[in-house]
């Protein structure tokens, strides 16, 4: 049964706030969610009647979507799942949903050896072991890296909408260093993933045309700017970002050859998986081998060879080998004890 975008997103909506055991939901709040959804996903601002939040409820009730929802009425007034762990998003594929995923996958797992569709594996294998956990009412067999906590994640298509018409963003923004949130004017440009967290490059009104990656999970609020938008002078982000581990990096920041030693026992998990696609093996010694990767010097690089401990030592540059020595420094600092005569 074909549902439109707007009535999905109604139904995840209802699903989040009934999930919400905290508070109460009688059918007003539940028209109020769900027509500020509507106006921050889809610019819709002609609210949600209370028929149709009323005709939703009896939608998810049913098996008609499959969902089935175990939502009943307390107190002849409030809405909420009988069922305390139960979300939509948990619902078992009915046959014909199975059908169709099965027909989909098959038809994507054909590209799967050309290299402009290499990205499709990761999904390719989601899609099968959904189908597989389905049909075989088994444990799933494959367990992606994810966050189902991760903050930001709504702001990603307000984002991408913005960069397209090439408006500016008010954001109301507070780093990790900041006492308090400041609102910035922000040209956005491109929005980037590193380890499982977001964030969007762009420029901030006033900053002399210096680069700024804002994490999204920083972000407290999103409204279209009314300043100017400034276009971007990076040609290609994808070439912009070759030479960097993260996402730091200043416009024309040159890249450093950084060489590390490694011991014989971790050498083969950076053999496997590099540090950066520029890495090669330099030499190999007695206990150990030394490698050597074209980056720029930030603070992921610093994150990532510290994260390896005493199994790698930095060699090069100098203010490289002086900055992990401060680091390591600092640390020794937490460790220290003290004994008393």
């Amino acid at each position: 049964m074909p549902v439109n975008r707007n009535a999905l997103l109604r139904y995840r909506t209802i699903d989040q706030c009934l999930q919400n055991r905290r508070r109460k939901w009688s059918l007003e709040d539940l028209i109020t969610a769900c027509s500020d959804a509507l106006y921050e996903y889809q610019g819709i601002d002609t609210g949600v009647s209370r028929r149709s939040i009323q005709a939703d409820l009896e939608m998810m009730r049913s098996n008609k979507l499959g969902y089935e929802a175990p939502i009943i009425v307390v107190d002849r007034k409030y809405y909420t799942y009988a069922d305390k762990d139960y979300s939509i998003t948990n619902s078992p594929l009915n046959n014909q949903d199975l059908q169709v995923l099965t027909e989909v996958s098959h038809l994507l797992s054909q590209f799967k050896g050309f290299s402009h569709f290499n990205d499709l594996n990761e999904m390719l294998s989601k899609l099968d072991d959904k189908i597989y956990a389905q049909e075989m009412q088994t444990q799933r067999l494959i367990d992606f890296e994810k966050n189902d906590d991760l903050k930001g994640l709504e702001y990603i298509e307000v984002i991408r909408k913005a960069i397209v018409a090439k408006h500016t963003c008010c954001i109301t923004y507070q780093s990790f260093k900041a006492k308090s949130a400041n609102e910035l004017q922000f040209s956005p440009y491109l929005l980037k993933e590193y380890r499982n967290r977001w964030f969007v490059i762009g420029i901030v009104r006033g900053s002399n045309a210096l680069l700024y990656n804002l994490a999204l999970d920083r972000i407290q609020s999103i409204s279209k700017g009314t300043d100017e938008y400034e276009e971007n002078k990076v040609d290609d982000f994808s070439n912009f970002y070759r030479n960097v581990i993260g996402v730091s990096k200043y416009p024309h920041q040159k890249e450093a050859e950084v060489v590390f030693w490694t011991d014989d026992d971790n050498a083969p998990y950076i053999l496997t998986k590099p540090l950066h696609h520029s890495q090669r093996l330099i030499r190999e010694e007695e206990g150990g081998k030394v490698f050597s990767i074209q980056v720029v010097l930030n603070f992921e690089l610093e994150r990532e060879l510290l994260g390896f401990g005493a199994k790698v030592k930095v060699l090069s540059p100098e203010v490289l080998v002086i900055q992990m020595k401060e680091h390591l420094k600092n640390m020794m600092g937490h460790y220290e004890i003290t004994i008393e005569g």
